[in-house]
Parts: structure tokens; C-alpha cells; sequence
């Protein structure tokens, strides 16, 4: 089966329903029925409450919602070897930095992304949901 690291762009945009949405949705289904390992980085999911939180303010809602992507996918933990070989990445924003380094450790098989121009020079492949559908 393969594994894919998810970018929190298009967890964002299957939630806020943004251009793409179906899109992200088909993957996330994917990963519902174990077609493929979903993943994604710890650090993601607190920067998903503090986005969703502030949009939303309904902290039920909230814990609601993370509670239902911690079912659905398989979570990376951020330590410290990750977040010190991040600074020496090729990749020049640290968060996305942490992205790569995370699924290089863990063997993930791709990274998808709404924005993969930000890991051009990434040691894992990486595809927007629509360019991983023709793999």
C-alpha cells in the first residue's frame, strides 16, 4: 500500500470547501477506505485547531473535527532530529522543511500538496491530488 504524507493545504481545502475540494476529498476517501496509508505531521494538527478555531469559534467543533482526522490518518511525530536536519534541508521554508524531513524518516511514498512549487527540490516526490490520481 502506498503512503502519502498530506499537506495541510489540502485538508484545508476539503474542510473550508476552497477550489479543489472534490479533489481532496477523493484522496481523503482513499485513505477512509485504506486504499492507501494516509499521514500527516503532528504539527499540522495544531496549526489546523488554531486555523479552525479562528474561523470558526466553536471549540467543539473544533475537537470534533480533530478527533475525525486523527481517525483517518496515521500521525508523524515532530522530534528533535526531525526539526534540527529541517534547518539543513534544501527546502527554504522550514514548515514544509519538516514535511519532507518527516516523510523521508518514515519512509512516506509521496507527498501531496496544493502548492508543490514549495517542494520542488524535495527528496520525496511530490504531487497535487489530481497528478497523484494518474499515477
Amino acid at each position: 500500500m502506498k503512503k502519502i504524507l498530506i499537506d495541510l493545504n489540502i485538508i484545508l481545502d476539503f474542510l473550508n470547501q476552497r477550489h479543489f475540494h472534490q479533489e481532496a476529498a477523493q484522496l481523503i476517501n482513499m485513505c477512509v477506505e485504506n486504499k492507501i496509508a494516509g499521514y500527516i505531521c503532528a504539527h499540522e494538527i495544531t496549526t489546523l485547531s488554531y486555523f479552525l478555531l479562528k474561523e470558526h469559534k466553536d471549540k467543539q467543533k473544533v475537537i470534533s473535527t480533530i478527533s475525525t482526522i486523527l481517525d483517518i490518518f496515521r500521525v508523524i511525530a515532530i522530534d528533535e532530529a526531525i526539526l534540527k536536519d529541517s534547518l539543513i534541508s534544501s527546502i527554504s521554508d522550514y514548515e514544509d522543511a519538516v514535511v519532507e524531513v518527516s516523510a523521508l524518516k518514515n519512509k512516506i511514498d509521496y507527498i501531496i500538496s496544493r502548492n508543490i512549487s514549495d517542494f520542488k527540490s524535495s527528496r520525496v516526490e511530490t504531487y497535487t491530488p489530481e497528478q497523484f490520481f494518474l499515477l
